[in-house]
């Protein structure tokens, strides 16, 4: 994941130029309109289709057996 210091860093490294943290803040938000953004915390491999069969087959299964 991208951090203000890290792109901060990656611009004084190809600019020469050091940049605070709130400037590169402006930066990104003000100049290139970039936003906020967190990656999803699921696989990409995940397959909805087979959840929704082991959660109706499997899971009842598994429960009863308690």
């Amino acid at each position: 994941m991208w951090t203000l210091e890290r792109v901060g860093a990656v611009v004084e490294r190809v600019t020469g130029v050091s940049l605070s943290r709130a400037s590169v803040w402006r930066l990104l938000t003000g100049r290139l309109g970039w936003s906020l953004q967190r990656p999803e915390r699921r696989a990409v491999e995940r397959d909805e289709s087979e959840i929704a069969r082991w959660i109706t087959h499997e899971w009842p299964r598994i429960k009863r057996g308690r």
